[in-house]
């Protein structure tokens, strides 16, 4: 296949992923009366705390790319619902982090969970080879579309 054939393609299905995974995520949003950003930002909470590495509200800020005023309007939004909750965990008592509550990972266990054993059965068809490359493409497609987005943002392009 031609490498511009092959391009296409590629973009058309990430196209179609990011579509149909944005869709699942409004599902889950939706049933839980989130906001997609809400969304967004208490995956982002999820996996910092999962790393152990918990997100500042400023780092949570430059990640969504919101405002400090809007990011903290949806901090308190996820903490008024119980899915987030702020510490002060470091020797620096003025540092807030945030931590996923308890309920929220029951939640999104419950909704995803299902997605995931089927993921794992889709999985298990290739082989280790090919998941590196996978894995591989995916990281680098990642960080391209996170540069372009920060150029983006900067003003510049």
């Amino acid at each position: 296949m031609a490498a511009r054939a092959r391009r296409d393609e590629l973009v058309a299905l990430l196209q179609d992923y990011a579509g149909e995974s944005g869709l699942l995520g409004q599902v889950f949003a939706g049933r839980h009366r989130l906001h997609p950003t809400d969304l967004h930002a208490l995956l982002a909470i999820m996996r910092a705390d999962s790393a152990g590495d918990p997100l500042t509200p400023g780092v949570l800020s430059a990640r969504l790319g919101l405002s400090t005023g809007a990011t903290t309007a949806l901090v308190d939004r996820l903490e008024r619902v119980g899915h987030v909750r702020r510490g002060r965990e470091s020797a620096d008592r003025r540092r807030i982090t945030l931590r996923q509550s308890g309920g929220a990972a029951g939640i999104g266990a419950a909704f995803f969970g299902p997605l995931g054993s089927r993921m794992d059965a889709l999985l298990a068809d290739f082989d280790d080879a090919e998941l590196d490359a996978v894995a591989r493409f995916l990281v680098a497609m990642t960080d391209l579309v996170r540069e372009h987005r920060a150029a983006m943002g900067t003003g510049s392009g």
